[in-house]
């Protein structure tokens, strides 16, 4: 077992998550590198009229013992950027440093250290469970018992059966345990649910909790903005390449001001302007999208009773009202302007 790996978990079971994030990086009086550094990352491919910048000047660090979320829709770069930190990419330009090594030194024993779940695994059909473990395990010189790793994706039962009749969920979950069989200091999980039932994705997550809550390192990709509230520790939020937000899910969902979300929908096309909400109690900023009307807002019991008298002095009546909380798909689209579903 890793150093970083051990000293991270014992600091999560002794000291809490957050206390845990802020001295990870420090063991026995010295400082420890980030787990992944880049600076100034580009990635440019050629095309015409002109090159299309698939990653734009990314900056990054992901701290020993974090699960950070590299957050955005598709086509926002992140497997790109993800391809780059693996070694699978070479970068246009910029800087990048995994595990305190660059690539082009020493890549075999860099490699050894690391586990990669890619955005589309292709496994021998033929192969039973259990025989595919074996044969990944074989790739590392040291790392854990495949029936060990095929426990730990609960897969037990389905060890002798071939991958070709294997349910979606199971494969995902077989792609995660030849990720960990080598036990890895750096685990990279790009998208790791697309696809999935709700079922299967739920089954993942709680096998991605729990390597959380074991202290190891993990670079997940994912579109789903729940899936990142549910299991990082921090997250950066790409667009075109760049990173546009970052933080924990909790200071990124405060920085837009409100914690609450009350929607609604108008009958009929009342000449309705959203400056108009702007000025009801607890009130701190309006979107209008499609005919409805998103009011971020600190207090909901205050500005539920003000909406209604409002638009009842105005002879408006409601199709559809709803509060929920705020969330990291709000963050997106107060910095964009767009839904990840409309642009994935």
């Amino acid at each position: 077992m890793s150093l970083s790996y051990s000293v991270s978990l014992i600091l999560k079971q002794t000291v809490g998550e957050a206390d845990a994030l802020a001295c990870a990086s420090v063991s026995k009086g010295r400082i420890m590198p980030p787990a992944i550094r880049c600076r100034d990352l580009h990635k440019r491919y050629p095309a015409k009229p002109q090159p299309v910048k698939a990653v734009d000047g990314l900056d990054l660090d992901v701290e020993a013992g974090e699960c950070f979320g590299l957050l955005g829709p598709n086509g926002a770069g992140k497997t790109t950027t993800v391809e780059i930190l693996e070694g699978l990419l070479e970068p246009t330009s910029g800087s990048v440093e995994v595990l305190g090594e660059t690539w082009g030194k020493n890549d075999s024993a860099l490699r050894q250290r690391l586990g990669i779940t890619l955005q589309e695994t292709r496994l021998s059909e033929k192969l039973t469970v259990r025989e595919t473990v074996v044969l990944f395990r074989s790739f590392y010189e040291r790392g854990q018992h495949p029936n060990h790793v095929i426990g730990l994706v609960s897969l037990t039962e389905k060890a002798t059966a071939q991958i070709g009749k294997l349910s979606g969920g199971q494969k995902q979950r077989l792609a995660v345990a030849c990720a960990l069989v080598g036990d890895p200091e750096l685990l990279f999980l790009d998208e790791p649910t697309t696809g999935l039932d709700p079922q299967s994705r739920r089954q993942l997550w709680d096998i991605l909790r729990r390597l959380r809550d074991q202290g190891r390192t993990i670079l997940l990709t994912t579109h789903y903005m729940d899936e990142a509230e549910r299991l990082c520790d921090r997250v950066a939020v790409v667009d075109h390449g760049k990173v546009i937000a970052l933080g924990t899910p909790r200071q990124l969902i405060a920085q837009l001001g409100g914690e609450h979300f009350i929607d609604i929908l108008l009958e009929g096309a009342g000449p309705l302007m959203p400056e108009e909400l702007q000025h009801l109690p607890a009130v701190v900023n309006v979107r209008q999208e499609n005919g409805q009307y998103s009011l971020a807002v600190t207090a909901p019991h205050q500005t539920l009773p003000a909406l209604l008298e409002f638009l009842q002095g105005r002879g408006l009546g409601l199709s559809q009202l709803t509060t929920r909380h705020a969330s990291l798909e709000d963050v997106f689209v107060t910095l964009t302007g767009r839904h990840l579903r409309d642009v994935g």
